[in-house]
C-alpha cells in the first residue's frame, strides 16, 4: 500500500495544489479543448463545492502561461504554443448579504487588485466604466488580448433570490458591472464565468448572446467532479486504506462510495460523477460522513421548498423535465425544479430522446438523508433530539425488529412540539417517510396496487415494508385494508420477505396511539 496522498481539502488554487504536491484529478484535456474551442464567451453551472474555483485557477495558470504547473499533465503534451495572456480574475464567492453600498464597494476592491497593475483612472467613480477601462488598458499595455475570468458570478444574489425589494437593487449593480463585457470584444480573448443558477436580466445572458452554455453539453459533463474511472484509477491508495480504516473489503469500499456520494450526472449522456469535496474529505479523514450536506444547505433553497409546497415524497420520487425547463431565469421559476438540479440536490437519472425528457431524482445516500434533516422543522417546530432519535430507532430495529422500534417513534412523537397542521393522514404520512429516509430506505408513498395505494412503501436491509395508516382509527383496521386489498401481491415479483404495518395516529394525543404488524 503507497503513501496516504495529501487531498486538497478547500485547496482551490491551482498553483497551490501542484506546487505543495496535493492530489490533482487530470482535468486539463478537457481545458485544453475549451480554450481551443471556438467560443469566445462560455459558462458552465455547476453546484457548490464542485470544484469550479479550482477550475477557474487552472483556466489562470494556463493563459498565463505557467507551463511549469502542467508537467506529467494531459495539457503538457497536448498544448505546444503556451503564450502569456494578462487574465483578469474575479470570485464573487464572498459577495454575500451585502446591501448596495457593501456590494458596490465589494466590487471597487476586486477592480482596484488589477488597476494596481494595469493603471486607472481617478475620474472613473462607476464600476462599469472602470472594467471597461481596465480590459482595454490592459489590452493596450500588454499588446495581448485579454482573459476574464468570473467565479461564482451569481453569488451576490442567490440569497435574495426571493426577495422582491433587495434583488432588483442588488442585481441592477451586477448588471452595470458585467455590461462593459460585450462592447470590450475587441479587446478580449477568452471570457469564462461559473455560477449555480441562472438570474435573467443580467447583461452576460441578455446581451451577450453569443455566450456558450457548456453546463450540459456532453462534451463538458466531467469538467468538474470526479467520475468513477478518475477514482477507480487514481485514487486506489486512499479507496485501500479507507478500506483498510473501516476494516472492510477494497470492493466493498468501492460499493459504499458509489451509494453515498455518486450519482450525478449533468447531460443526457454523462459518466458516473462523484461528489469532490464528500469523496475528497472521505478518503482524508477516513470517514463515510455527509461532508458536502454538513457544510451547509443555502437558506434560499429551504424557502424555495416551503415557497413551493414541496413535500419529502415529491423531492424523493422521479421529477420530470424538459430542456426548456433548466433554461428558465431563478426569478420566472414557476417549478423548484431546475434550481434543485442546479444546486446539486437532484440529477439527471434519464433522458429520453424521443420524447426529449430527462428523468430526475436525488443522487445519492448523502443527499437524501441531508434533505430530510433539512426539512424536518417544516414537521417539528424544533429538530433538537431527532438525529439522536433516528440512530436509537435504527439500532432497535435492527436488534429487536419494528414492533420495537415504532414504541420508540411513540415516546418520541408524545414529547416534540408539532406544527399546527397535523389533522390530516398526510402530515403522518410525510413524517415517517422522513424518518424511514434518514435511515437510508428507499421510501414511496401513495404506490398504486389493481385495488387502492399504499400509504408507505419502505424497502431496507432486503425486506419489504406495506405501511397503512389511519387517523383517529384502529391499526387492525388499517392492518385489515392491507390483507383486503391484497397489497402485497402488487409487489410479488421482488421476491422481498413482506412486512405489514397497521400503525394509528392520534389527533388530540399527537402521537401513535397504536399500531399491527404481520410478518
Amino acid at each position: 500500500m503507497g503513501d496516504t496522498p495529501r487531498y486538497p481539502i478547500g485547496v482551490q488554487t491551482f498553483p497551490k495544489l501542484r506546487e505543495e504536491g496535493f492530489l490533482y484529478i487530470d482535468k486539463t484535456a478537457l481545458i485544453h479543448q475549451l480554450v481551443h474551442s471556438n467560443a469566445p464567451y462560455v459558462f458552465l453551472s455547476r453546484p457548490r463545492r464542485f470544484g469550479k474555483s479550482l477550475l477557474v485557477s487552472t483556466l489562470r495558470a494556463y493563459f498565463e502561461g505557467r507551463k511549469e504547473l502542467f508537467a506529467g499533465l494531459a495539457m503538457e503534451k497536448l498544448e505546444t504554443e503556451w503564450k502569456q495572456y494578462p487574465v483578469l480574475h474575479f470570485s464573487m464567492s464572498k459577495g454575500r448579504h451585502f446591501d448596495e453600498a457593501s456590494l458596490k464597494e465589494y466590487l471597487s476592491r476586486q477592480l482596484m487588485v488589477w488597476e494596481e497593475i494595469y493603471g486607472s483612472d481617478p475620474t472613473d467613480t462607476l464600476v462599469n466604466t472602470r472594467l471597461s477601462n481596465l480590459i482595454r488598458r490592459a489590452c493596450e499595455k500588454t499588446g495581448k488580448k485579454v482573459v476574464v475570468l468570473i467565479d461564482e458570478y451569481d453569488a451576490p444574489l442567490l440569497e435574495v433570490a426571493h426577495e422582491d425589494t433587495e434583488l432588483p437593487k442588488l442585481r441592477n449593480i451586477m448588471r452595470n458591472f458585467y455590461a462593459p463585457l460585450k462592447d470590450a470584444d475587441p479587446y478580449l480573448r477568452f471570457v469564462f464565468l461559473t455560477g449555480i443558477t441562472k438570474f435573467s436580466q443580467l447583461s452576460i445572458f441578455s446581451e451577450l448572446n453569443n455566450i456558450l452554455n457548456i453546463s450540459m453539453l456532453d462534451d463538458y459533463a466531467a469538467l468538474c467532479g470526479i467520475t468513477e474511472e478518475e477514482m477507480l484509477t487514481q485514487m486506489c491508495v486512499g479507496i485501500d486504506h479507507l478500506a483498510e480504516k473501516l476494516q472492510i473489503s477494497h470492493e466493498e469500499t468501492i460499493e459504499r462510495l458509489k451509494r453515498k456520494y455518486d450519482g450525478y450526472h449533468f447531460t443526457a449522456v454523462s459518466p458516473d460523477i462523484y461528489n469532490p469535496f464528500s469523496l475528497l474529505t472521505c478518503l482524508a479523514l477516513g470517514k463515510l460522513d455527509n461532508h458536502w450536506f454538513a457544510t451547509g444547505t443555502p437558506s434560499f433553497l429551504i424557502e424555495s421548498m416551503r415557497k413551493f409546497g414541496y413535500t419529502p415524497p415529491e423531492l424523493g420520487s422521479d421529477l420530470t423535465a424538459t430542456p426548456e425547463d433548466f433554461d428558465v431565469p431563478t426569478e420566472s421559476l414557476a417549478s423548484i425544479t431546475p434550481l434543485l438540479y442546479q444546486s446539486g440536490y437532484i440529477t439527471i437519472k434519464s433522458y429520453d430522446d424521443i420524447a426529449d425528457t430527462y428523468t430526475l431524482g436525488i443522487p445519492n445516500e448523502e443527499v437524501r438523508t441531508g434533505l430530510m434533516h433539512s426539512l424536518l422543522p417544516n414537521y417539528l417546530q424544533t429538530a433538537a433530539g431527532v438525529k439522536n432519535t433516528v440512530y436509537q430507532f435504527y439500532a432497535t430495529l435492527m436488534r429487536q425488529g419494528i414492533d420495537s422500534a415504532l414504541g420508540l417513534l411513540q415516546t418520541f412523537f408524545s414529547t416534540v412540539p408539532y406544527c399546527n397542521d397535523i389533522d390530516h393522514e398526510g402530515h403522518w404520512q410525510q413524517m415517517l417517510y422522513v424518518v424511514f429516509s434518514l435511515l437510508g430506505a428507499r421510501c414511496d408513498v401513495e404506490v398504486h396496487t389493481s385495488t387502492g395505494r399504499v400509504d408507505l412503501v419502505a424497502i431496507m436491509w432486503g425486506k419489504l415494508y406495506l405501511m397503512e395508516i389511519k387517523l383517529d382509527r384502529p391499526a387492525g383496521e388499517a392492518l385489515a385494508q392491507i390483507d383486503i386489498k391484497q397489497y402485497d401481491k402488487r409487489f410479488a415479483l421482488s421476491a422481498l420477505p413482506t412486512v405489514k404495518i397497521g400503525i394509528s395516529f392520534s389527533t388530540t394525543r399527537r402521537t401513535i396511539t397504536e399500531w399491527e404488524v404481520e410478518g
